[in-house]
């Protein structure tokens, strides 16, 4: 990592604590990086980390900036989706840098693939993964590891999923935020992939509705494999009766054209992989798990 540059932009929510996102950026600074933080916690904007102006201002800095090779986004939260329209992907692509972030970032990964096929990486942020008090190893060691490649390698363990031995273009993210952009400009026509999904405080009905829907558009025929992450943060109630996550899964799994596997270590937990959103994926899975390898996808110099 050392004198490796990294750029901080908030093109969504604003940091809710500025004293550790000062002691993650002094984290960093410790191991090698250079850090250039484009965020300005005097800026923000009622919800956001700043007026839609400022926030695509700090894009537009991070991606110019010559002396960083990697652009962390600071949080997700909400906010992207106000400034798509406005970003210049083709900017984004050629300024050759590598922008990591998840949860509303997913639009951002699929808007730029989509305009330019360029690759980024569904990955940790500085909020609240850099900022942690006690750092979570596995998920910053997904990162560097992926960041440095050549390939990419990520387990993930759960009982009951399909035999598969699948290759296909990896792709996905949150799923709210990948069916917000079902018949917009910003989607990303991909054949024969394998499509990973997660989300936060989504109760199993919305998950399956949501499932659904890429279903009836013809998304999910398309695909090789389904990958799930981590669906948590919701409640049940007694008018559920039975409805559970793993009812709905089953469901889904019977009216699905497509395989479909759970154990992804992603989402909003502390222990998350890294994945590179349009890179080359081999998917093969036993009966305790399966393991995705990803490779054609850029790194660090």
């Amino acid at each position: 990592m050392k004198n490796i540059g990294i750029a901080i932009a908030a093109p969504g929510g604003y940091a809710l604590d500025d004293t550790a996102l000062a002691r993650g950026i002094a984290r960093l600074e410790a191991q090698g990086c250079i850090v250039h933080n484009y965020y300005q916690s005097e800026r923000k904007f009622l919800r956001f980390a700043g007026t839609d102006d400022g926030r695509l201002a700090q894009l537009d800095a991070a991606a110019a900036d010559p002396a960083c090779q990697v652009v962390i986004m600071l949080r997700g939260q909400y906010g992207i989706s106000r400034i798509m329209p406005r970003i210049d992907f083709r900017k984004m692509a050629d300024s050759g840098k590598l922008f990591s972030g998840y949860s509303d970032i997913t639009a951002f990964h699929m808007g730029l693939y989509q305009a330019t096929g360029r690759i980024s990486f569904a990955g940790p942020m500085m909020c609240d993964d850099f900022i942690r008090e006690e750092p979570v190893e596995y998920t910053l060691r997904q990162f560097w590891d992926c960041l440095r490649g050549p390939t990419h390698a990520v387990r993930g363990t759960a009982a009951g999923n399909p035999l598969v031995d699948v290759q296909g273009t990896l792709w996905g993210g949150n799923l709210a935020m990948v069916n917000h952009l079902i018949g917009t400009r910003f989607w990303p026509q991909i054949d024969g992939g394998i499509l990973f999904l997660e989300d936060i405080a989504e109760h199993p009905y919305r998950v399956e509705r949501m499932l659904l829907q890429l279903h009836y558009a013809g998304v999910l025929e398309r695909q090789r494999a389904i990958v799930l992450g981590d669906f948590s943060g919701y409640r049940l109630g007694a008018h559920d009766n039975g409805y559970d996550f793993d009812t709905m899964l089953a469901f889904i799994r019977e009216t699905l054209p497509v395989p479909v596997l759970t154990g992804l270590p992603f989402g909003h937990v502390k222990e998350r992989c890294t994945l590179p959103f349009g890179a080359q994926a081999q998917l093969v899975s036993d009966a305790e798990g399966f393991n995705l390898t990803v490779s054609a996808y850029p790194t660090l110099p």
